[in-house]
C-alpha cells in the first residue's frame, strides 16, 4: 500500500499582525513564504528541481497575498523555474488543507515530492478591510438568506451560551494556552522548526514568536471587555441587519452572552510555514529520511451560522478513516480560534486536556490564517518526537462551518 512521508517541517515566528506593530509587519508576504522554503530546501539538500508542486494555503487572497503565493514564493527563494506551485483558501483551514491534498497526490501516485504550507500577513488587512467576505457582503443576500453566516467571534459567544459554559473556564483556559506556550519557549520545544526571518538588507527582523504573554494571571483576563457585544449588534446594511439577527434567525430565543476577548481569543498574527512531504520510494532513493506518516485525511462540514462546529465530527471520521480510536491518539492539536472551540471539543470527546495543545495555542502564539494548520502539524510531529510517542490529530474550524483534519503517525 503506497503512503505519503512527511520529511521535514519549518516555520517563522509568528509576529504580531498589525501594521507598523509587528516585527514581520514590514515584510512581502512572498517573503515570509520564501523563508520557509528556502530552510527546507537547504535543511534536506533538496534538489528544487525535483519538486512537483508547492500547494500553499492562504486566505485573504488580495494585495500583496494576490497572485499565487505558492509560485510567487518559489521563485522569491531561488527554486527552480520546474517546481510549480498553487494556492488555495479554505479560510482558517487551509493550512491543513494544503497539507491534506499534497498526501493525496502523493498517495495516488501522481506525484513523488511536494511541499505543502501557507502564509498569512494579518498585518496587511487593514489594506484590503473594503472588501467584504463572500458571506457578509451585503450585496450577496441570497445567500444570506439561505444560511445566515454571522462574525467568528459572536458565533463563539453563541455557542458557549448554548453549551451554558462560563467566561471563567474559557479564561482559564487562555490563562493554560500562555502558561503552556511559556514552558514550551523556555525549553526550546519549537527550536527544531522555527526558522529565523531577516530582511531584504541581511538585518534580523523576527526570531521568536512574538505574542506569548506567559505570566498572564486569570486576575488579568478578568478585566477585560468583551471583544463582540457592540459587533452583534452592528448594521450591516441599510436595513439594519445584525450579526445577532442572523443567529437569531436559527435560535430566535437565544440571549447571548459574551464572554470572548482578546485574552481568551486567537492572536493576530503574521506567518508562514511549510512541510516537505514524499512517495517512500522518492524517498529512499534521493536519501530522504522520514519523520512520520499521514495516516488519514478527512473534511467535514457543519453549520454555518454557528460555523466553529466541525472539529468533532472531522475528528470521529477521520478516526473511522484511519480505523483507529480516540484512545489510540497521543497527541491532540485543535486550534484556539477562541476559547470555546477548544474547551467543546475537550468536553464533548471526553479528552484528557494532558493531551490537548500541550505546548499551547492560538491564544498564546496568534493565528496566523492560511499559514496555522501547516504550523500545529510541524508542532505536533516535534512533540510527538520529543515524547517517543506515535500517533497525532490535527483539526480547526474554518469559516463557512467546515474543518479538515489529519492523522499522522511518527516514524
Amino acid at each position: 500500500m503506497s503512503e505519503a512521508w512527511i520529511i521535514d517541517a519549518c516555520r517563522t515566528p509568528r509576529g504580531v499582525g498589525k501594521a507598523g506593530k509587528g516585527a514581520l509587519s514590514a515584510c512581502h508576504p512572498q517573503h515570509l513564504g520564501a523563508t520557509v522554503l528556502r530552510a527546507l530546501a537547504a535543511r534536506n539538500q533538496l534538489d528544487t528541481a525535483l519538486v512537483d508542486d508547492i500547494i500553499w494555503g492562504t486566505s485573504a487572497q488580495r494585495g500583496q497575498q494576490g497572485g499565487d503565493l505558492a509560485r510567487m514564493a518559489a521563485l522569491d527563494a531561488g527554486y527552480d523555474i520546474r517546481a510549480s506551485g498553487v494556492t488555495l483558501d479554505r479560510f482558517c483551514g487551509s493550512g491543513i488543507t494544503a497539507v491534506n491534498l499534497a498526501a493525496a497526490c502523493v498517495l495516488s501516485g501522481t506525484e513523488d515530492l511536494v511541499i505543502a504550507g501557507g502564509t498569512e500577513m494579518m498585518s496587511t488587512y487593514a489594506a484590503g478591510a473594503a472588501r467584504a467576505s463572500p458571506f457578509l457582503d451585503s450585496d450577496n443576500l441570497r445567500l444570506r438568506a439561505i444560511h445566515p453566516q454571522p462574525h467568528q467571534g459572536v458565533c463563539a459567544d453563541a455557542i458557549a451560551t448554548l453549551e451554558g459554559i462560563s467566561r471563567e473556564v474559557l479564561d482559564q483556559l487562555g490563562v493554560l494556552s500562555q502558561s503552556r506556550a511559556g514552558v514550551a519557549i523556555a525549553e526550546g520545544r519549537f527550536d527544531k522548526s522555527l526558522v529565523p526571518v531577516y530582511h531584504e538588507d541581511g538585518t534580523l527582523a523576527l526570531a521568536r514568536d512574538e505574542l506569548p504573554r506567559p505570566a498572564t494571571l486569570l486576575s488579568d483576563l478578568a478585566g477585560l471587555k468583551p471583544a463582540f457585544g457592540a459587533l452583534a449588534d452592528h448594521p450591516l446594511d441599510p436595513a439594519g441587519t445584525t450579526f445577532r439577527e442572523l443567529i437569531r434567525r436559527h435560535y430566535p430565543d437565544l440571549a447571548i452572552n459574551h464572554v470572548h476577548h482578546a485574552g481568551n481569543s486567537s492572536g493576530v498574527a503574521d506567518g508562514a510555514a511549510a512541510l516537505l512531504l514524499a512517495a517512500p520510494d522518492f524517498a529512499r532513493a534521493h536519501g530522504l529520511k522520514p519523520r512520520a506518516r499521514v495516516i488519514a485525511l478527512a473534511n467535514m462540514g457543519d453549520s454555518p451560522t454557528l460555523m466553529l462546529n466541525a472539529p468533532v465530527p472531522a475528528t470521529r471520521k477521520v478516526l473511522q478513516r484511519a480505523k483507529l480510536g480516540l484512545g489510540d491518539i497521543d497527541l491532540f492539536e485543535i486550534n484556539e480560534a477562541f476559547a470555546i472551540v477548544a474547551e467543546k471539543y475537550i468536553r464533548d470527546l471526553d479528552l484528557d486536556r494532558a493531551k490537548v495543545n500541550v505546548n499551547g495555542g492560538a491564544i498564546a502564539l496568534g493565528h496566523p490564517i492560511g499559514a496555522t494548520g501547516a504550523m500545529l502539524i510541524g508542532t505536533l510531529l516535534d512533540e510527538l518526537e520529543r515524547q517517543d510517542l506515535q500517533f497525532g490529530l490535527v483539526t480547526m474550524c474554518a469559516a463557512g462551518g467546515m474543518a479538515p483534519a489529519i492523522i499522522i503517525e511518527r516514524i
